[in-house]
């Protein structure tokens, strides 16, 4: 792209101000749109160094409510953001809706610097641009305008910038290593980015390349874009996005009513203690190599309500190291996540390597609850099969081990519980209207979990069916697989 770009011809200075006066004016205006139809708005500023992004950033929310727009100077990641997948440092900075972020490079700066340093492979390389054509498809098809612009100069005027900024002691401090670098390897820096703006230039998110060299024509070209693109959003926000095919290996699972939940599915007391002692002491070595070797681990629960998901949990952190795991039961999203892509707040609690993250309900209530109580549009829910997929896969690929268990109990046994629950009084805490008025709706759900486990259940991330009439016969086959899958990993 950068190669082929044909700069574009710069207005006289009087149009110039002209149309940036009048683009100033629009954004103005834009902002408050942007904030009442609720538009998520991320505009990502990268280019070359000294290229001018902090000033342009900086001319631009001059015209911006301080209240709903965000700056994120994205640095390297830090030590502790190493230990998360690639895109975490990024996931965590996305806009609420009805807001906007300005990014100061980012995904673009850390794979690019990557690649010319050579710390990225050629298959790291490949996975990472997968990941970042998903990422920005995923944000636009989940309702973010995403507006991306690259700041181009010429080594010549690069040159003349940095030996500008060196002469004065007062701003010697902005010109960087990197900077010169950059203008010592001009060409093999341009190879590089060329070929990744070409390869993440997407329909929905495409790359703009921005003539730099003026600061007034520079703004002007990036308020016009930005303009426009709000508009657009604004005009597209109720059209449903098109469904994607899955292209991840599907693992054949038995549909729920076609599961035995026989009194083969039970455990005498004896033969629990003696199973439930050695798998737990046994899971309790795996953990300490499990940090050692830096091996994340997520574990995720679902299943019916009743069905015993509270104890199988305990019984597995029993046996862990209580700095190495955490317990997150998740509940109705808060505004702040509620206002994000749906699978921000998990991603904001993954894991570190070496440590193990147990979720109490997770992103599948896209596909269950939200899906049955009208949370989301049919198309934000069908559309979920294929982002929880890829989800997994940047977590798999990232080498963490993912555990999926449905527990899964029979309706009667589920009213002997609920009853339970209702007639002792230490027990009461545990039952809520909202668990009666989903269990009016077993048949519904019984549709969409089936549906969510054939279309979710992949070789990376397949799903595990614990029969827990039986608690104590769920909680052993939890930990039995638990332990083998660690056991395989390490």
């Amino acid at each position: 792209m950068l190669k082929d770009w044909t700069k574009p011809a710069v207005p006289k200075e009087e149009e110039l101000q002209s149309r940036l006066a009048a683009a100033q004016k629009k954004l103005a205006a834009q902002q408050m749109l942007v904030k009442d139809k609720k538009l998520p708005v991320l505009v990502l500023v990268e280019g070359w160094g000294t290229a001018g992004k902090g000033f342009l950033i900086g001319q631009t929310i001059k015209d911006i409510d301080p209240r709903i727009f965000k700056v994120a100077s994205m640095e390297a990641p830090t030590k502790e953001e190493c230990r998360r997948p690639f895109l975490y440092h990024y996931f965590a900075q996305i806009p609420e809706a009805g807001k906007f972020e300005f990014m100061d490079s980012g995904w673009m700066g850390e794979v690019t610097k990557g690649c010319l340093r050579g710390e990225i492979s050629e298959e790291d390389y490949t996975k990472r641009i997968e990941s970042i054509r998903r990422f920005e498809r995923q944000l636009t098809d989940n309702g973010y305008l995403v507006v991306k612009f690259f700041l181009h100069i010429s080594r010549k005027e690069q040159k003349k910038r940095i030996e500008r900024l060196w002469q004065d002691k007062d701003t010697r401090w902005r010109v960087s290593k990197n900077d010169q670098w950059q203008n010592e390897h001009y060409e093999m820096c341009m190879e590089v980015f060329d070929r990744y703006l070409r390869e993440t230039n997407l329909p929905s998110a495409p790359w703009y390349i921005i003539d730099a060299k003026s600061k007034a024509w520079t703004r002007l070209q990036v308020l016009d874009i930005l303009t426009q693109g709000i508009s657009i959003a604004l005009e597209n926000r109720a059209m449903a996005v098109p469904l994607l095919q899955n292209v991840f290996p599907l693992k054949k699972m038995p549909l729920l009513a076609d599961i035995a939940l026989d009194e083969s599915k039970t455990l005498e007391d004896g033969v629990y203690r003696e199973e439930l002692k050695r798998l737990q002491q046994r899971l309790g070595d795996l953990h300490n190599r499990l940090y050692r070797k830096k091996v994340p681990v997520i574990i995720a629960y679902e299943g019916w309500d009743a069905a015993g998901k509270g104890g199988n949990i305990k019984r597995l952190t029993e046996a862990l190291d209580p700095r190495g795991y955490e317990v997150n039961p998740i509940a109705s999203p808060q505004p702040h996540e509620k206002a994000r892509h749906y699978l921000w707040r998990f991603w904001t609690r993954l894991p570190k390597t070496g440590h193990i993250a147990i979720f109490d309900r997770t992103w599948y209530g896209r596909v269950m609850v939200e899906r049955l109580e009208g949370f989301c549009s049919e198309n934000d829910w069908m559309r979920a099969y294929n982002e929880i997929n890829e989800f997994e896969k940047e977590l798999s690929d990232w080498g963490a081990v993912i555990i999926k268990f449905w527990v899964h109990i029979d309706k009667d046994t589920q009213l002997l519980r609920f009853n339970d629950r209702q007639n002792t009084p230490e027990k009461r805490w545990k039952i809520t209207d909202e668990d009666w008025r989903n269990r009016e709706k077993w048949d519904l759900y019984e549709v969409a979990v089936d549906e969510m486990i054939q279309k979710t259940s992949t070789s990376y991330a397949p799903w595990h069916i614990l029969e827990s009439v039986d608690k104590k016969y769920a909680r052993i086959k939890a930990l039995k697989i638990v332990v083998e899958a660690l056991e395989r990993v390490l």
